[in-house]
């Protein structure tokens, strides 16, 4: 007895209590339970009758309580369907791959910000530092006012005449082609320019396979980019001189499109992007211009020649449909000129007549800003990615696949141009 008195004492209160908790019988145990359940049955009585009391202090209509109902479920399904199409686009940005688990995470998911978005500012740095380059091919008939409507374009003295001095005009028997480059700067942005005229197309008596040299200047150009990527020890900025955009020169005879004009279209359209523009569009009246349009796109759609932009090429519904309004009003009507009127106080560039001032920008008179926003303020890195993504991978399969069929004929190596030979055969073209 006076052992365990000792250790009753000795041990503290809690212990006591769990030893005594352990030695209950059963039965203590089972009220304990009854009694917590009786409590939680309680509990549930007073907040079912606390909405009842609510209800009879406000009380509502049975077509009032359907509504809210209604509400309730059209709220309830319009959740679950958004929380459906976030699935689905999560599922569309981040496809599953095997062995590989992505997730979406929008920016509100974010801890805090992080930085990403200044990649862009990297990016347009670097794209300030290094410049743009952009070449630009003009090709029509002699008198429909290219080297005009290039210094119209860019504002500034860039065409073949405007750079030779005491340049005369002169006929040439052949189709020759000059180029011209200059280095444009506009708020720290350079862009190297490159302008190839085309003089002595269309010209003569006899236009007979008139369009092979331009043809053979254009895939000469793949060629060298071509030759500087198979190098093993290559640049690291390749020299671009791919043509990156062709204007052609159509007259205003109000009629349809002459043979050579088809013939032209055709074969350079599967190796260069072009953009169809009809020349001095001030002889024609506002009905004959579009008459003359709708003449054109009924002549390329039945020859099936491709001008830019294609509808192939479209990736994004925002882009089709800007695309959509300028395949609309293909070709544009252009009106070139580099002198300045006084119109209203303000100095515009336009073409004086007898009967007033055409404004060269002015979108009621001719279409020459919808032209300049396509070729430089909306479509110029999209003409250099068809140009590299199209046109270049084209030529360069074909002529991987030529290479490789001719050098398996000799028993000789697959591998399709030697290191350095670029440097012996610059001017060959290899077609």
């Amino acid at each position: 007895m006076c052992v365990s008195l000792l250790t009753a004492v000795s041990t503290p209160e809690s212990a006591a209590e769990l030893e005594t908790d352990l030695h209950r019988p059963m039965e203590e145990r089972e009220e304990k339970e009854r009694s917590i359940r009786g409590q939680e049955q309680e509990d549930q009585g007073k907040c079912q009758e606390q909405p009842a009391s609510m209800n009879t202090q406000n009380p509502m209509t049975e077509k009032e309580e359907k509504g809210m109902e209604e509400g309730e479920m059209k709220k309830e399904m319009e959740v679950e369907v958004e929380m459906e199409l976030e699935a689905e686009v999560k599922v569309e940005l981040c496809p599953s791959l095997p062995g590989l688990q992505m997730s979406f995470i929008r920016g509100t998911d974010l801890f805090g910000y992080v930085g990403i978005e200044a990649v862009l500012d990297q990016m347009r740095r670097k794209t300030m530092k290094a410049g743009l380059e952009f070449n630009i091919m003009v090709v029509g008939q002699s008198g429909l006012g290219k080297s005009t409507l290039v210094n119209t374009l860019f504002k500034s003295k860039v065409s073949r005449k405007s750079c030779t001095p005491n340049y005369e005009e002169k006929i040439s028997k052949t189709v020759k082609l000059h180029s011209v480059s200059h280095v444009i700067e506009e708020k720290g942005v350079k862009m190297k320019l490159t302008v190839i005229d085309t003089p002595g197309f269309g010209d003569q008596i006899n236009n007979d396979n008139c369009w092979e040299p331009i043809v053979k200047h254009v895939n000469e150009q793949y060629e060298k980019y071509l030759r500087e990527e198979l190098h093993i020890n290559r640049k690291r900025r390749i020299p671009d001189s791919r043509i990156h955009c062709c204007i052609y020169f159509l007259p205003a005879t109000g009629h349809r499109l002459r043979p050579i004009d088809v013939e032209f279209m055709k074969r350079l359209g599967k190796i260069v992007s072009i953009v169809p523009v009809i020349a001095k569009a001030d002889t024609l009246t506002i009905e004959e211009r579009q008459e003359f349009k709708e003449r054109i796109r009924q002549d390329l759609a039945a020859n099936g020649i491709r001008v830019y932009p294609q509808k192939e090429y479209d990736e994004d519904p925002e882009e089709r449909i800007i695309n959509d309004r300028i395949r609309e009003s293909i070709p544009f009507a252009v009106v070139g000129t580099d002198k300045e009127h006084q119109v209203n106080g303000n100095k515009v560039l336009g073409r004086k007549t007898k009967w007033g001032i055409i404004e060269v920008e002015n979108v009621a008179h001719c279409e020459f800003a919808n032209l300049r926003d396509l070729l430089i303020r909306s479509h110029l890195q999209d003409l250099k990615d068809v140009t590299h993504d199209i046109h270049y991978e084209t030529y360069r399969v074909r002529r991987l696949n030529e290479s490789n069929m001719n050098f398996s004929e000799l028993g000789l190596s697959t591998w399709p141009l030697e290191n350095g030979c670029a440097d012996k055969c610059e001017s060959d073209s290899h077609l």
